[in-house]
């Protein structure tokens, strides 16, 4: 690969979902205003307009977005 150069990965997931799998707490700390700018709750979110990848983490399983990770490279040979 050039140096500089990168393969832009997008890691699809609906808002429900990633608030689901907060840790921490944040959507939900944003939602009550505690936190300003939170991106997708009260800041805008931008999707990527030309990923080389999608992977859809609240439709895919783990294994099945790292073999398509892994597919792309093999395919463009970069591993």
């Amino acid at each position: 690969m050039d140096e500089g150069r990168f393969i832009e990965v997008y890691c699809k997931c609906d808002l429900e979902v990633c608030e689901k799998r907060d840790p921490k707490g944040l959507y939900k700390r944003a939602k009550a205003g505690e936190i300003d700018q939170f991106t997708g709750v009260s800041a805008p979110y931008e999707e990527p307009e030309r990923p080389e990848i999608v992977v859809e983490t609240d439709k895919q399983s783990v294994e099945e977005c790292v073999e398509k990770i892994i597919q792309y490279l093999k395919t463009n040979n970069l591993l």
